[in-house]
């Protein structure tokens, strides 16, 4: 199965036992029209992801970042304190891969670009116009 989501923040590692884990939530908004009703409504949904294979992928899944995951989904369900049942999806990532990476808060994109290529944009993607309109749309 494959996810798309907005990582939420950075990710971290974890011990379990002789291994080590990356774990990290990434957010998955969806848009739709309910019938009878000129209005979109906006659901987002939190998938909290772990990754065994290797750690050293946290250094790019950072706050931000666009994932696209491979991996299988799953769901816990416990009893709380107070007797209800509560539930959490999570996935368990085979396959990261960075569609957009987080920006740096410390540089200001054009200078970074600037400094990377010598010319605005980066030969991957197309330099921003300032119509963007997908930024606006994360729900953090």
């Amino acid at each position: 199965m494959e996810i798309t989501g907005r990582v939420t923040r950075d990710a971290e590692v974890r011990r379990a036992g002789e291994k080590e884990v990356l774990n990290f939530t990434i957010a998955v908004n969806d848009r739709y029209k309910a019938a009878g009703s000129s209005e979109y409504k906006q659901v987002t949904t939190f998938i909290n992801c772990s990754y065994w294979i290797s750690i050293k992928a946290g250094q790019w899944v950072k706050k931000g970042a666009v994932v696209l995951l491979q991996g299988r989904l799953g769901m816990h369900v416990y009893i709380n304190s107070d007797g209800n049942p509560i539930g959490s999806i999570y996935f368990h990532v085979n396959e990261i891969n960075i569609v957009a990476f987080a920006k740096r808060s410390s540089y200001n994109a054009d200078e970074l670009e600037s400094t990377v290529s010598g010319k605005k944009g980066n030969g991957r993607t197309a330099p921003k116009n300032g119509n963007d309109k997908a930024g606006n749309e994360v729900p953090f």
